[in-house]
């Protein structure tokens, strides 16, 4: 049976906006996402991060189930609104909370991994055009500096951004995420400056600051099939990888964006005008590793309907409760192809995990199966790709608790913890207990007792 070494790093991850709650305690002011949320018809239910699991005053109780999980490493993020509430003007109390929660991660043996961005942009920054405006890069590196010079020595890992794809396209382009645009040249400007921002950071991290704390990024991927072969929908899998993956993968690795995409996209970008000498290189600087969140494969099928050219086609896999192919196999696909193409970095897979309706049993239980199955396929396809010398350093799960789930509100569990969101209760999943017997055994054998 297949074990995972000694230095291989299992976690869990979560959020600051989808979990934290204290939406306006401490000095914190509004992101994006405490008005975005406010907006009818944009977040399931009316749902917003006000309370959410109210991990802002639950954070030692959360820690407990870290320590009963036995992980080797906790993800979250940093809100931005709390560090710094209003331009230039820097708030100690808000970083106070994250000094708090790493110093008892530190007792409990469990290395932080911070994220700075998770998509809770300050209001008071995206009323000054936000991500589309150039001086977003010194608004982010005066926030970054900040979270380096208080927390750089207590942290283990440092992950700039997390999915510029959804912070750039789903926010701007289409308009599901915070801030709700539907403009595909504001999405191009803000990815851009995300990812100019993402390479900022990591040069004044190691070569102003000459930290030798890993940094680096995490993009979500999905691998792109086409639903047949004819040649129009292996063109619409072809843009639809452009869209998803290279435009994302190709400045990072290769210090250009491709293309293909640059020409597709100039229908609706008159101007690439934003994309200044030295840029591509910024983004392109060495990180120390690469983080990827995987989730799914992708099936498309061509459409001249499609600004495009592509659309979700007709899949015959299982599903998630996200409507999410289950897709294991085509995870390793991934992970070789970026192996060929891109990167001989580390590579750490910083989410992974699924959503399914869970409901606590009459016996107090969380018989969450279908997460079970999902979670071992994944790990096994993680260490069936170490096995290939594919080199991946860690697996973080995705979630620790129910959560926000950003436009699905509290629709959607992905949680290995379920969380009551009237009493706060947690109540440990089956599939909580299954990952601490892995993270235990360091190996996906069920040991029997």
């Amino acid at each position: 049976m297949t074990r995972f070494s000694k230095d291989f790093i299992f976690g869990t991850a979560t959020s600051s906006y989808q979990i934290e709650g204290a939406w306006n305690e401490d000095g914190r002011t509004a992101s994006i996402w405490d008005e975005f949320s406010s907006i009818p018809g944009k977040v399931w239910n009316m749902d917003n991060g006000n309370i959410a699991c109210d991990h802002y005053h639950r954070y030692e109780e959360d820690v407990e189930i870290l320590k009963t999980l036995g992980v080797d490493s906790y993800r979250f993020s940093i809100a931005w609104p709390r560090i710094f509430p209003e331009k230039g003007k820097y708030n100690p109390d808000g970083m106070e909370f994250y000094k708090k929660l790493i110093s008892l991660l530190h007792s409990a043996n469990i290395k932080p991994a911070v994220t700075l961005y998770h998509w809770d942009l300050p209001m008071w920054a995206h009323e000054q055009g936000g991500w589309t405006n150039r001086e977003s890069v010194k608004w982010f590196m005066e926030y970054a500096e900040k979270c380096f010079e208080e927390l750089d020595d207590q942290v283990d890992m440092w992950i700039t951004h997390n999915e510029p794809w959804c912070a750039g396209f789903l926010g701007y382009h289409q308009g599901v995420h915070a801030p709700g645009h539907k403009n595909m040249e504001e999405a191009l400007k803000a990815v851009h400056h995300i990812l100019l921002s993402h390479g900022e950071a990591v040069d004044y991290l190691k070569n102003k600051r000459q930290s030798t704390t890993p940094i680096g990024i995490t993009l979500n991927l999905s691998p792109v099939y086409p639903a047949s072969d004819s040649m129009n929908d292996q063109l619409a899998a072809n843009n639809a990888d452009g869209y998803t993956n290279r435009w994302f993968l190709d400045p990072i690795f290769k210090g250009n964006y491709p293309l293909d995409m640059m020409n597709l996209f100039s229908k609706y970008v008159h101007d690439y005008s934003f994309i200044k000498e030295g840029d591509m290189k910024k983004i392109s600087i060495e990180c120390d590793f690469f983080g990827i969140n995987y989730y799914n494969r992708s099936l498309v099928e061509f459409t001249s309907a499609s600004d495009f050219l592509f659309t979700s086609a007709y899949s015959d896999y299982d599903k998630t409760g996200m409507g999410w192919d289950i897709s294991p196999n085509e995870f390793k696909q991934l992970i070789h192809r970026l192996r060929q193409e891109y990167t001989t970095l580390p590579i750490y897979i910083t989410e992974n995990g699924a959503a399914f309706d869970d409901t606590v049993a009459p016996d107090g239980k969380v018989y969450d199966v279908g997460r079970e199955s999902y979670v071992e396929k994944h790990i096994t396809a993680v260490a069936e790709l170490n096995e290939d010398n594919m080199n991946i350093a860690g697996y973080y799960l995705w979630s620790l608790l129910d959560n926000f789930e950003w436009a699905f509100g509290y629709d959607k569990r992905f949680g290995i913890t379920y969380v009551d969101f009237l009493t706060q209760k947690r109540t440990l999943k089956n599939t909580g207990f299954r990952y601490a017997e892995i993270i235990k055994n360091r190996s996906l054998e069920k040991i029997l007792i």
